[in-house]
């Protein structure tokens, strides 16, 4: 949380460090909201700060002033490019996101004006969340066509970042020889790149183009950069089904995430419909919210065989 603190001001600052560290372990999120009280969510549930004290504490526009100062280095022109896709990553690979009023030009975002809610969302390195499934997901050392499913909040990227992280350094407990590893991170969210510098730990055969599209990433990567994997999170668009088709057919390894409720959510898309279709993907891996919090059986599925399921458990 070190690098947290240092983006909120002291009145804010005291009411986090007094928070058991049994709970600030699991924060997941801090929400700043001028004129509101001050909360933090965890795994499990949200808590009003101070925490045990029955009245909250209100989030005052000084407090909002020296977030967006520090964020923003003193000087609001820096930020242009981050104000208009509404969140900054900052030291740590922790992200940002913000909101206020939004300014628009031709029906194009950008900026935002006048913020008045932070939400600070806490990243964290799980490493060796991808261990379970490296058995079902690599094959006579080789890595497969990977698809992980689930809603909001159920690890998805906490898992694709260890995947991407083991590629890379490769794993002797399972025979697995160092692959080189290209990254698509267009919200700086997987590796949490500042200044071009990931904030994560992922080996030393990872390439990584932060802030870019993915499909137009994708397609750098495999005529710059010659990768054997790629890794991209949050597919959804027809071009990115269109980049990693065409990845594919190049012999590249492609691992991905996807938004959805389950696999019959993701599966009625018409945009991702061609990657089920041409069978794209040899495992899909579904989380949950339940399994999650729970450390239940998680779904791991073949598509092109029988589908069948696997009970793992994440760690």
């Amino acid at each position: 949380m070190e690098q947290i603190f240092k983006v909120l001001p002291t009145s804010i600052r005291q009411h986090l460090a007094a928070v058991p560290e049994n709970i600030r372990s699991k924060i997941e999120e801090v929400r700043v909201r001028i004129g509101r009280p001050l909360e933090v969510i965890t795994t499990d549930q949200s808590y009003l700060l101070p925490y045990h004290e029955k009245r909250p504490y209100l989030v005052t526009e000084e407090d909002g002033a020296f977030v967006l100062s520090y964020l923003s280095q003193h000087s609001v022109y820096r930020l242009e490019e981050e104000l208009k896709r509404g969140y900054i990553t900052i030291s740590g690979g922790h992200r940002v996101g913000l909101a206020g009023r939004v300014v628009t030009e031709r029906g194009y975002v950008k900026g935002i004006r006048d913020i008045g809610s932070f939400n600070i969302r806490v990243a964290r390195q799980s490493k060796g969340a991808g261990i379970p499934y490296l058995s079902d997901i690599t094959r006579n050392q080789q890595w497969m066509h990977t698809l992980i499913v689930g809603p909001p909040k159920t690890g998805k990227t906490t898992l694709l970042r260890d995947l991407a992280r083991i590629a890379s350094e490769g794993d002797v407990s399972f025979g697995i020889k160092p692959k080189t590893v290209g990254i698509v991170d267009e919200r700086s969210e997987l590796a949490g790149c500042v200044m071009g510098v990931p904030q994560h730990d992922f080996g030393t055969k990872v390439d990584i183009l932060d802030r870019c599209p993915k499909a137009e990433g994708m397609m750098m990567l495999i005529r710059s950069m010659s990768p054997e994997i790629i890794i991209v999170d949050e597919i959804g668009r027809a071009e990115d089904t269109e980049a990693i088709m065409e990845a594919i057919h190049a012999g590249v390894t492609v691992i991905a995430t996807v938004h959805g409720a389950d696999l019959q959510d993701v599966r009625s898309r018409p945009t991702l419909r061609t990657l089920f279709e041409q069978k794209a993907f040899q495992k899909i891996i579904e989380l949950n919210r339940n399994s999650r919090k729970q450390l239940t059986p998680i779904n791991v599925k073949n598509t092109n065989q029988t589908q069948r399921e696997l009970k793992v458990r994440v760690k």
